[in-house]
């Protein structure tokens, strides 16, 4: 018999395994990106003070739609909010999700935006 496959729990084991390694300090926060079947988030979180610095999605930006184009603007808007909140350097935190497709586009962007990391 064959074994169901848990995609949750597989994500949720690589999330662990990154956050292991993976730590924002108010200097350089944690750029954490979830990915969901209609939407793409990311956060600039500080760690230490356990807080979010700055936010973006493609629910606030009203993209209508999840794809390549929506997690570059994602990526972008997540830039020009860390500067507001002055913050030029980050660490990236891929969320368990394969480093491909959406959280590539989003990373490439922010970084184009003038994100360090």
């Amino acid at each position: 018999m064959l074994k169901q496959f848990d995609r949750k729990g597989a994500r949720a084991r690589r999330h662990r395994h990154v956050r292991v390694r993976v730590g924002g300090t108010a200097q350089r926060p944690r750029l954490s990106v979830f990915r969901s079947l209609h939407h793409v988030y990311a956060q600039l979180i500080d760690d230490g003070a356990g807080r979010t610095l700055a936010a973006a999605s493609t629910v606030d930006l009203k993209t209508g739609k999840n794809d390549l184009s929506a997690a570059q603007a994602v990526g972008r808007a997540i830039a020009d909010r860390a500067k507001e909140a002055g913050v030029k350097a980050a660490v990236f935190d891929r969320g368990g999700f394969l480093y491909h497709g959406r959280i590539k586009a989003l990373a490439d962007a922010a970084r184009e935006a003038g994100l360090e990391f």
